[in-house]
């Protein structure tokens, strides 16, 4: 039994990194249906400029804008909160940046027809690392007569290739500016990413290299966290039911299964096995094969989830959705989280 409702109690921002093709856009949309599921209001946010959380929800490209596209499943005797979401890119959140500061959105229109903006991020990416990690900070402070706007902010950061630095924004503006606002600002954002309500959540599938990836960020980040970064849990998507105990992985993995038993087992739920090519079994046979590649598969994936053991962080099972995603998924997937713990 858990002690509290979460084991991220505190925490506003939630940063969600993983190897590209294991779901990190997927998980990041249903923490934020899990962590809404109170009652509360979330903020979904990507800056990859992929539109992937438009695609999720099944709604128009998404504008730098924050929109309302779900309302999360209750809770016994609570109502579900609402989840927003904003695509944000380092062009908007200068603009938004010179308007909130100065007063200059007019000036920063001019800015970006000349192409100042995209060449000033480009010969200095820590630049645009700081514009978009300060709109998540921005918002997780944001407060409307004295209370938080939104209950928690979930980022579907970069990669984890990428994470480290675009994380370590104070070190990455350093080489840019010393002092002035822009480093006033990067200041504010790194006094957010390093403090207790802002956790690092690593998602990977039970493979050899995105599991190896996610073990190479926990290593890299934990350098960070000696500064006050907090390493969060590793979400493992995508996991299937074994449905085999030790003995039988065992047996099936060496292909030692009796084909007679399977034979057996499939006339007495009333299926007939015919006899296929050479006089062996058909059915019985193809299943005996199939188990047999289930159970390898089943093994190595053991093997993963103990190498995930040396990260030593609190770990989360999300389940193979196999008909498509959608928001049904979502809720499924938001529903797992819950009942672990993460949200």
């Amino acid at each position: 039994m858990r002690a509290r409702d979460t084991d991220w109690e505190g925490v506003r921002l939630h940063v969600i990194t993983g190897k590209g093709g294991t779901g990190k856009t997927t998980v990041a949309a249903a923490l934020a249906l899990a962590l809404a599921s109170a009652g509360g209001k979330v903020l979904l946010m990507e800056v990859e400029g992929r539109q992937g959380i438009a695609q999720l929800f099944d709604c128009p490209p998404l504008p730098y804008e924050e929109r309302k596209v779900a309302v999360a499943p209750g809770t016994p005797g609570r109502a579900g909160g609402d989840v927003y979401a904003l695509a944000a890119d380092p062009e908007s959140a200068l603009l938004e940046y010179l308007e909130m500061f100065y007063n200059l959105r007019h000036a920063g229109r001019a800015l970006t027809r000349l192409g100042v903006v995209d060449f000033a991020t480009t010969i200095a990416p820590g630049l645009r690392d700081v514009l978009l990690t300060g709109k998540a900070a921005e918002a997780t402070r944001r407060k409307v007569a004295g209370r938080f706007v939104y209950d928690a902010v979930v980022m579907d950061a970069p990669p984890t290739g990428r994470i480290s630095r675009f994380l370590n924004v104070a070190t990455e503006v350093s080489g840019l500016t010393r002092m002035g606002p822009i480093r006033g600002h990067a200041d504010t954002v790194q006094s957010v990413i390093r403090s207790p309500q802002t956790a690092v959540h690593f998602v990977t599938v039970l493979e050899e290299m995105p599991v190896q990836e996610t073990l190479d960020g926990v290593a890299e980040l934990r350098g960070l966290a000696k500064g006050g970064l907090q390493l969060g849990g590793i979400m493992i998507n995508m996991t299937r039911p074994v449905g085999l105990s030790d003995d039988q992985l065992a047996a099936a993995a060496a292909g030692t299964l009796d084909v007679q038993d399977i034979a057996l087992g499939l006339k007495a739920a009333g299926i007939e096995d015919s006899l296929g090519p050479a006089g062996n079994l058909g059915l019985a046979g193809s299943l005996a094969a199939e188990v047999s590649e289930h159970a390898i598969e089943a093994l190595a994936q053991r093997e993963q989830r103990h190498k995930l053991d040396e990260a030593g962080q609190p770990r989360y099972e999300l389940p193979m959705i196999t008909d498509g995603m959608d928001l049904a998924g979502l809720y499924l997937l938001a529903t797992a989280l819950q009942e672990q713990g993460a949200a």
